[in-house]
């Protein structure tokens, strides 16, 4: 690691710092930066400010860092692994076949009778669904890229028009139910499916930095990756089944929350270069800021009503991205 990429991890710990003590100050009532502090180092100490901060917002604010570093690092692997500079954990149709999931259940009403943790465990399992398609699919050209974007895409859509036709023949209150959820957020703290997606979430994450060398010498091309003895087929299913498996478990507990995964290992790329021995822990901490920053902000923009996180992280992604590729001189980024 050079003394410039210590750099960025230094200044990428120190945001991180300040967003996590922002999202314990700021929601739908206020606290002082006194009382935060007091709260966070004074657990025992019975006040409504430490009830905020342990049972509300601290975690939220860890679902956030989950949730974002997942995304961020799948995105991260599928533009490298894809080689397509606008990759992102959803490109394999794993949204898709969560929405499908997610939708049915709330239009059956299935929460409500089996308890709040049968809508993430829906969405898991339809993601599920879309994942086992795309790895059939691409099994039979041997985990050829075009086969793997072509497939989820066409499922991607496949999906989505199932999901349309729910909607269009649903009751209204299940619409706009199932709209919340499409539009992400993170308040499944309570239903316990956090916890439970944390293993796969950071298990990923650590896989994909141990093999993070051999992602490098894959974007070099399937020949010349052949060429230096590495298995490229055997390779492929495990960053893709790994990559998935992360989306999958965010999308179970945030819903469908956009561009975490397509602008920050972007943005940090041009930070810290396309080694993804750096980029991967980078584009994990970036994550793990953007999307809490986001959430801080939904829920103090219109306070005490909250907006889905999906809507400013979809402004937010919107406005860097097309400013980050208007000052981009080449396209090219590998």
């Amino acid at each position: 690691m050079t003394y410039r990429h210590t750099k960025v991890f230094i200044a990428l710990f120190l945001l991180f710092i300040g967003t996590f003590l922002l999202g314990l100050a700021f929601g739908g009532s206020n606290l002082s930066l006194s009382s935060v502090v007091t709260a966070i180092f004074q657990p025992e100490k019975d006040s409504i400010a430490s009830t905020i901060v342990w049972q509300l917002r601290v975690p939220r604010f860890f679902l956030g860092v989950l949730v974002g570093a997942g995304l961020s690092v799948a995105g991260c692997v599928f533009q490298g692994l894809l080689r397509n500079p606008l990759a992102e954990p959803y490109t394999l149709g794993i949204s898709g076949g969560a929405a499908l999931g997610a939708t049915l259940a709330i239009v059956f009403g299935l929460p409500g009778v089996f308890g709040r943790i049968t809508l993430p465990l829906a969405a898991f399992l339809g993601a599920f669904l879309s994942l086992s398609l795309t790895y059939a699919v691409a099994a039979r050209r041997r985990f050829s890229i075009p086969t793997l974007i072509l497939g989820g895409v066409i499922l991607s859509f496949l999906f989505s028009a199932l999901v349309l036709l729910i909607l269009s023949v649903a009751d209204t209150d299940k619409v706009h139910g199932t709209i919340i959820w499409l539009m992400g957020d993170l308040s499944a703290t309570e239903t316990g499916m956090a916890r439970v997606a944390a293993f796969p979430i950071v298990g990923g994450i650590m896989i994909m930095i141990l093999l993070a060398q051999q992602l490098n010498i894959l974007t070099l091309g399937e020949e010349k990756a052949t060429y230096l003895g590495l298995n490229t087929e055997s390779l492929r299913k495990i960053f893709f089944l790994a990559a998935s498996l992360i989306t999958g478990a965010c999308v179970a507990v945030s819903g469908l929350i956009g561009f975490v995964g397509l602008i920050v290992p972007h943005f940090l790329r041009r930070l810290v270069g396309p080694n993804h021995r750096t980029l991967i822990p980078a584009s994990a901490l970036g994550g793990a800021i953007f999307l809490p920053l986001c959430d801080t902000i939904a829920r103090t923009i219109i306070a005490p009503l909250e907006l889905p996180v999906g809507v400013i992280t979809g402004i937010a992604g919107g406005l860097v991205f097309i400013s980050f590729i208007l000052k981009t001189k080449s396209w090219e980024i590998f």
